[in-house]
């Protein structure tokens, strides 16, 4: 029963009018939007339901506790209730709460073990209701989690299902990103409800729920750890790797233990060589196999290290790794936080590679896994954000060494610092076996930033395999591995005498090149970048001179630089690409050839 499709009746669907589009959005097939399987990292290949598609809506005060009676129309799901693509094209608003109706069939067979209900994401607070009981409330706006809706399920094929979401955007003190409910310059469009896959799946009664795959290059191991549900005495677990189809490495223990898999003479995962192993992982009863997923993994080896002058690097599998990549805001013009489909999501991510940056850092937001996946497959690494929320109340300091009376770390109430802790590790945990995954950023700009050297300690605690940029752009508590400034325009860094010996030196940001396109650009005119050009010429020249300036800066001791960025967003123009992305600012090849110098540097 692999990818059964399920779709409610609805009217006819067009975007909502008004706003650009991007190409995928106009050839949307609503029938099947995002179609694909959307967890790669722990697949069942058998058994499971896509409940994208159209849902029924209605916008209610936030104090209605119960399912709504009447229905303003349908949404698209997965696109959030304020973007063209959902079909709705309406705000929320924390005095408003947000519900969604639809009715799903649940067949003979999907009822043999657990049903569990999946969700991408929903922002902000989510609560479940199936067949008018409660399943479960969730908070967070960018980690997916489920439900096990089983003991909830009734008589007969025909389930009835309600969610109700709430979310205050900038008016609330939760993880939001660039949302505001004002949008201007650098903050956006707000996001409310569903904006990733819904899904069904059927699993044993004894079910692997989660894994952790670490790597050890230096002892040629991969850590295998997991959460097996419902495991009975004797039950045992078998892991078994594999180069293509060939088993190169197996090994089983009681479940419970955790697995260490020899990896001998493993080849290095590499934006120059993405290598991905698969993996196959059983829960074994009685010689029977009770429970099996895949995936896969990659032997890769991200630290910091001095070179030859005493100046701390990235130094990936043994070697220096230049950093260069784009900004990465992940925003579209039709669908806000979700791509039109799953080929637009590529798209960016191999326009990426091609213009021949081997990094990106994703900006304040948490992608669908489907993302992190290709990035693995394709080769480019990534330094991930913890989206910000709850601003104001501590100054930002953008020069590093600078002392100043200001509060740089602000004092949250204790509601706000355990919605942040818990969702961090949420968005660790579901991101930890994507090797391209390098930096753990989790503060941006002084942005809602408190107890830095704390939350740095527990980030570098938690996953000891990764790189921490405790604090990008300012407000330096001088913890972690990464001291980052952010200068615009010009390529910039840290002293290297000063700071050196001691911090991996980046260039968080710079850049942010404008050049508005007509018929390009979210709307007609106060659009800007930081700084503004006429015409592609004049852009492709200056753009030229950052990178030569920050060719310079590596020879002294720039390990990374983040250029402002990937696509135009909302009114900011300075994107390589248009926010529509019909338009390369700057053609890929013309790029790539300015970047080969950036990566040639040799560091002993």
């Amino acid at each position: 029963m692999t990818n059964i499709w399920f779709t409610a009746q609805a009217q006819v669907w067009k975007p909502v009018e008004g706003k650009i589009l991007t190409t995928w959005g106009e050839h949307l097939d609503y029938k099947k939007p995002h179609a694909e399987y959307p967890r790669p990292q722990l697949v069942r290949e058998n058994n499971w339901v896509n409940l994208n598609g159209f849902w029924k809506y209605a916008i209610v005060d936030r104090e209605l506790s119960t399912v709504p009676a009447d229905w303003e129309g349908d949404i698209l799901v997965p696109f959030s209730v304020e973007s063209a693509l959902s079909g709705v094209g309406k705000r929320v608003g924390k005095d408003k709460a947000l519900w969604y109706h639809n009715t799903i069939t649940i067949s003979k067979q999907l009822r043999k073990g657990h049903v569990l209900l999946h969700f991408g994401a929903v922002d902000w607070q989510c609560d479940v209701y199936v067949n008018g009981q409660h399943v479960g409330r969730h908070e967070g706006g960018f980690d997916p989690f489920s439900f096990n809706i089983t003991p909830s399920l009734k008589k007969g094929e025909k389930q009835e299902v309600a969610i109700r979401v709430w979310d205050p955007t900038n008016e609330g003190p939760q993880p939001r990103g660039k949302q505001i409910n004002n949008p201007h310059g650098i903050w956006y469009t707000p996001v409310t409800g569903i904006w990733q896959t819904v899904w069904l799946e059927s699993v044993p009664s004894t079910f692997i729920a989660h894994t952790k795959h670490t790597p050890d290059v230096d002892q040629s191991v991969l850590h295998v750890e997991t959460d097996i549900q419902h495991a009975e005495a004797g039950d045992e677990l078998k892991v078994v790797a594999f180069d293509k189809d060939k088993i190169i490495a197996e090994t089983s223990v009681s479940v419970g233990n955790s697995v260490k898999l020899s990896i001998p003479q493993a080849q290095l995962w590499s934006p120059d060589n993405p290598k991905l192993y698969n993996l196959a992982i059983q829960v074994v009863r009685k010689g029977k196999t009770v429970d099996e997923i895949k995936s896969y993994f990659a032997m890769r080896k991200i630290e910091m290290k001095k070179d030859k002058n005493g100046i701390q690097r990235i130094f990936l599998n043994n070697d220096f790794v230049f950093n260069y990549g784009p900004l990465d805001q992940g925003w579209w013009p039709d669908g806000l936080h979700t791509p039109p489909s799953d080929e637009a999501m590529l798209f960016d991510i191999v326009k990426t590679k091609e213009m021949g940056f081997n990094m990106i850092r994703k900006h304040i937001k948490v992608e669908p896994a489907r993302w992190y996946s290709y990035c693995d497959s394709i080769g480019i690494l990534v330094w991930q954000d913890m989206p910000s929320g709850d601003l104001g109340g501590n100054v930002w300091d953008m020069q590093p060494g600078k002392i100043s009376n200001g509060v740089h770390d602000k004092n949250r109430t204790a509601e706000s610092e355990a919605i942040y802790k818990r969702e961090w590790k949420h968005i660790m945990n579901a991101l930890h076996n994507f090797p391209s995954i390098v930096v753990w950023v989790p503060f941006n700009e002084a942005w809602g930033q408190f107890k830095t050297k704390e939350i740095t300690a527990w980030t570098m605690d938690y996953d000891p395999s990764r790189l921490v940029n405790s604090a990008s752009g300012g407000n330096f508590s001088y913890t972690g591995h990464i001291l980052d400034i952010h200068n615009y325009p010009d390529a910039a860094m840290p002293d290297p005498s000063l700071f050196g010996d001691k911090f991996i030196l980046a260039l968080g940001e710079f850049g942010g090149l404008g050049l508005p396109i007509e018929h390009h650009t979210w709307q007609d005119k106060d659009n800007w970048g930081y700084q503004s050009f006429k015409n592609k010429d004049a852009l492709k020249k200056r753009y030229r001179e950052l990178v030569h300036d920050m060719n310079e800066l590596i020879k002294r001791g720039l390990s990374a630089g983040v250029y402002t960025q990937t696509t135009d967003v909302e009114v900011e123009t300075n994107g390589l690409m248009t926010y529509d992305r019909k338009v390369i600012k700057i053609p890929e090849v013309e790029l790539k050839k300015m970047h080969e110098v950036l990566y040639l540097h040799s560091i002993d």
